[in-house]
C-alpha cells in the first residue's frame, strides 16, 4: 500500500507540474509582449511602426512593417532586453527599400537616431538631410549650445564627411528631454547600444550594456582610456541614464 500511494503522489506531482508549467510560460511571454509595448521606445520611437509582439517561451517574434530602418534594431535591442526573452527573431520590414550601406540615407537614419537619443536635444523636429555625405541640419534649437552640440553629435557619426548646421535659435521655450525622466533600463539599453555603435570613433568596440534602474554598466574592451571615457561621456547623454559604472577594459 506504501508503494501504491508513493507512486500515486508522484503521478500527482507531475500533472501538476504539467499543468501549471504551460501556465507560467503563457505568464511570462504575457509579461514580455506587454513590457514590450509599453516602454518608452515602443510608446516613443516606434508608436507610428505596425510592429506585432509575439512571445513563446521566452523566444520572440517580431513582424510588421517599420518607417525607418534603424527602427527594425531599436526594436530588437530593446525587446532583447527585456527579462525572461531567451531570444529575438526580427522579422520586421522597412517600407519602402532599406538604404545601401554607406549611402546618404543610410547615414540620415543614424544622424537622427543619434540625435533623437540625447537627452539634451529637442530633435522630434529637427529636419536632417545629407548629400554625398554632408549632413545638412534644420528646425529649431533651443539654445546656441543646443545647436553646437547637435552639430557635434551630427559629425561624430561614422561615415559623415561635414555638417552644415542651419537650425534656428529660439527663445528657449522648447524643452530638451527632463534629465530625471523615468524611462525603463531596455529602453536605455537599447539607445545606449546604438548610440555607442553610430559614433565615429566606438563603432568598432564590441561593448555589452546593462540597465539596472537606470544604472549604465558597460563591459568590454577599447583600445585606449580616451574611447573608455568617449564611451562613459556617450551613454551619459542617453535619455533616462542615471550614472554610468565603466567596467570597461584597455587592450
Amino acid at each position: 500500500m506504501k508503494k501504491i500511494y508513493i507512486v500515486s503522489m508522484l503521478v500527482v506531482a507531475m500533472a501538476l507540474l504539467a499543468l501549471s508549467s504551460p501556465v507560467s510560460a503563457s505568464k511570462m511571454d504575457s509579461r514580455i509582449e506587454l513590457s514590450a509595448r509599453q516602454s518608452h521606445v515602443f510608446k516613443t520611437y516606434l508608436k507610428d511602426d505596425e510592429i506585432k509582439i509575439k512571445s513563446e517561451d521566452g523566444v520572440v517574434t517580431l513582424t510588421g512593417i517599420v518607417l525607418e530602418n534603424f527602427h527594425k534594431s531599436l526594436a530588437e535591442e530593446t525587446v532583447a532586453g527585456l527579462p525572461g526573452v531567451k531570444y529575438v527573431d526580427n522579422r520586421l520590414v522597412t517600407k519602402g527599400a532599406d538604404p545601401t550601406a554607406n549611402s546618404d540615407a543610410w547615414l540620415r537614419e543614424k544622424v537622427k537616431a543619434t540625435l533623437l537619443f540625447n537627452r539634451s536635444m529637442n530633435a522630434r523636429s529637427t529636419e536632417v538631410d545629407v548629400k554625398d555625405g554632408v549632413v545638412t541640419l534644420r528646425g529649431d534649437a533651443g539654445s546656441l549650445a543646443q545647436k553646437e552640440l547637435a552639430t557635434e553629435y551630427a559629425g561624430d557619426v561614422a561615415g559623415v564627411k561635414d555638417v552644415n548646421n542651419e537650425m534656428t535659435v529660439t527663445d528657449g521655450k522648447k524643452e530638451a528631454q527632463t534629465m530625471g525622466q523615468k524611462i525603463d533600463d531596455a529602453s536605455i539599453t537599447a539607445q545606449v547600444k546604438m548610440m555607442l555603435l553610430y559614433h565615429r570613433a566606438t563603432s568598432a568596440i564590441n561593448t555589452k550594456v546593462e540597465t539596472t534602474r537606470g544604472v549604465v554598466s558597460l563591459y568590454g574592451k577599447a583600445s585606449s582610456l580616451t574611447e573608455v571615457n568617449l564611451a562613459t561621456k556617450l551613454a551619459n547623454d542617453v535619455n533616462g541614464v542615471k550614472s554610468i559604472r565603466n567596467r570597461m577594459t584597455i587592450e
